[in-house]
């Protein structure tokens, strides 16, 4: 039976979620169709496009996506404090971008006068934007819904195109955000419709590669900023360099199907995240096997277990071996 968000999603104890959409249809959501010969590649583009023009409008960040045949995964950071900071006119500015409002919301806009009556209205729906423009489930919402419209359109059908519900996993801890988001932008490599991250088309590895190379182009990803410290920028507390380099490693023992781990002294970010050569590449190759609502530590699981009002969780025995200090 489907678990309600509230049980799979619970910002007090992270604000990183994994999050994977999946097409119901035979026919891919992009690539080329055996079946048919069709072929959906450019919906990629259509994929990728409207998740970083989504990113401009929600206080949510993106981390990490993978567009791959026929499912979409994205690694999102919530940012609660972000979107209490707007002002109200930001917050309907937003909305609008995307939905029509409501007719008090269009006054508004207008610099209308608006009764007691409206304003109190008004004031109750604003309320409501400001909590849907950090709402995992409004943000893949207004994206499922956006391309499946698009892809009906060209199909020249109706009906569902994606899974009724996306999958959510939270991210409770570095290891876990850090090892869940090269999981991700591998996901190329490692079903083998590419042979370099440079070559992994639609994913956030290849944005940030181009990043690295032409340091003026911009991205709307989350950046990443270096060591952690007090008065940092709101990022990723690594560094790019590292990152990238230990995906590029990691991509290419995937790609040789080497049995052997790293070759060479481990590399900054896993002394940072305390794990080991054999637990990052079974976390990168195998994350979505292990673990399910949520990954982390084990006390981190065990609060969220309680959290949340599950009984059990699975992935709290791997939490043990895998995101355990090596």
């Amino acid at each position: 039976m489907p678990q309600p968000r509230s049980s799979q999603i619970s910002l007090s104890d992270t604000p990183y979620y994994h999050c994977v959409s999946r097409c119901v249809r035979r026919s891919f959501l992009c690539g080329l169709d055996k079946y048919s010969g069709q072929n959906y590649e450019h919906r990629r583009g259509w994929v990728e496009q409207r998740l970083l023009f989504l990113s401009s409008i929600f206080s949510i960040d993106i981390c990490a996506y993978a567009v791959m045949s026929n499912h979409v995964h994205v690694v999102l950071h919530v940012d609660v404090k972000q979107a209490q900071l707007w002002s109200d006119y930001d917050v309907v500015q937003r909305w609008h971008r995307l939905h029509k409002g409501t007719l008090l919301t269009q006054m508004f806009v207008k610099g209308d006068t608006l009764s007691q009556g409206q304003q109190l209205t008004l004031d109750n729906t604003l309320t409501e934007y400001r909590r849907r423009l950090h709402d995992i489930s409004w943000l893949m919402r207004d994206l499922n819904e956006n391309i499946a419209r698009e892809a009906n359109k060209e199909d020249d059908c109706t009906g569902r195109f994606w899974e009724g519900r996306f999958k959510s996993q939270a991210l409770l801890d570095e290891a876990a955000v850090l090892s869940c988001m090269a999981y991700v932008d591998l996901n190329p490599i490692r079903a083998k419709i590419a042979d370099t991250l440079e070559t992994s088309e639609h994913t956030s590895i290849k944005q940030r590669l181009i990043s690295i190379k032409h340091p003026t182009t911009t991205h709307s990803l989350m950046p990443f900023v270096g060591n952690s410290r007090q008065d940092m920028l709101k990022g990723i507390a690594f560094s790019l360099k590292d990152y990238c380099e230990l995906v590029d490693i990691t991509a290419s023992i995937i790609k040789n199907n080497k049995a052997t781990g790293i070759d060479y002294q481990s590399p900054p970010i896993l002394q940072q995240l305390g794990l080991s050569d054999e637990q990052w590449l079974t976390l990168t190759t195998e994350f979505e096997k292990h673990f399910s609502y949520a990954a982390g530590a084990e006390m981190m699981m065990s609060q969220f277990k309680k959290h949340t009002g599950h009984q059990r969780i699975r992935g709290m025995g791997k939490a043990k071996v895998l995101l355990s200090c090596a």
